[in-house]
């Protein structure tokens, strides 16, 4: 393990350790500070996050993308320092910590007993609103996890969703698809985060008008189990109460082949996402790369990742 990655590791494992500890108030405070501190060194990640909102946000002046810049950090560091305390919530503070718009999509679809697959972009905390599932409504999920670098930090984070109630299965390996699978033919609850994916089995779509690339996963799950597809967005406001939507259900086509099939899907729970980022993009978290035209790196703009 590099000394870097053992840094890395150290303050993350300091985060859960200690930032749980604090008044709520303190950790809010403390959350902003570190945010405004980012924000001002204007680090490749905050640039990367400024270049996104333009897409977003088109026609918006610099002093406009840098007060999203500068919001969208403090949305961030919000996630962070709730999933930091999550794990010392209690039950009550957990159940009212959330309140999404339709959840009756997600409730009927467990009910019904077929499945059901929630796909989220990277907004508001993912992490709040699966303790939320699994404990207001009861019910446990399987998600996967991409494999962190060092070892020790991907077991951390392993270990503190399970602790919400996830089953976490690695990214790699090839076999969580089967697994998850399983899990949705059993009627089971799937959630992936799923609007970014760099890979060669990519599916290209239209996002804020231009072309990007996200997971097969979700409509291939849903074709092959006849799980129900929840997009899903979550968004913050001034209260320390997180909001979002359960989206309509995305259908599987009733023509095409599945690779047609799984691009019209696909497609539909990008409108859906986009629908919620641009409503909310100060909370939508991407601090990296996502469209194709963005990957060739650029001098003019420092080529943040």
């Amino acid at each position: 393990m590099s000394a870097q990655e053992r840094l890395t590791d150290a303050l993350y494992g300091l985060g859960w350790s200690t930032v749980k500890k604090l008044p709520e108030p303190v950790a809010v405070r403390l959350g902003r500070t570190v945010a405004d501190l980012a924000w001002k060194r204007r680090g490749k990640g905050v640039r990367r996050l400024e270049s996104n909102y333009a897409r977003v946000v088109p026609g918006a002046s610099p002093e406009r993308l840098a007060e999203l810049s500068r919001a969208g950090m403090r949305s961030y560091l919000r996630y962070w320092m709730e999933s930091f305390r999550l794990p010392a919530w209690s039950a009550e503070r957990v159940g009212n910590g959330f309140e999404p718009k339709d959840v009756h999509y997600l409730t009927d679809g467990i009910a019904s007993g077929r499945g059901v697959i929630l796909a989220l972009p990277h907004m508001g905390n993912w992490d709040l609103a699966g303790a939320w599932v699994t404990t207001k409504l009861g019910t446990p999920f399987t998600t996967v996890a991409e494999r962190l670098k060092p070892e020790t930090l991907y077991d951390r984070f392993v270990a503190y969703r399970e602790g919400l109630g996830m089953e976490v299965l690695p990214h790699s390996g090839g076999t969580a698809f089967g697994t998850l699978a399983r899990r949705l033919r059993d009627g089971g609850l799937v959630c992936l985060v799923a609007e970014r994916d760099l890979s060669a089995s990519g599916v290209e779509v239209d996002f804020f008008g231009d072309t990007a690339t996200m997971p097969a996963g979700p409509a291939l799950l849903a074709q092959q189990t006849g799980a129900l597809l929840l997009p899903v967005t979550l968004w913050y406001d001034d209260s320390p109460v997180m909001r979002g939507r359960v989206h309509p259900p995305v259908e599987v086509p009733r023509s095409g082949t599945r690779a047609e099939k799984t691009s019209v899907m696909t497609q539909s729970l990008a409108d859906a996402f986009a629908t919620g980022i641009a409503d909310h993009p100060e909370d939508w978290h991407m601090l990296q790369r996502l469209w194709l035209a963005d990957l060739e790196p650029r001098p003019s703009d420092g080529d943040p990742a």
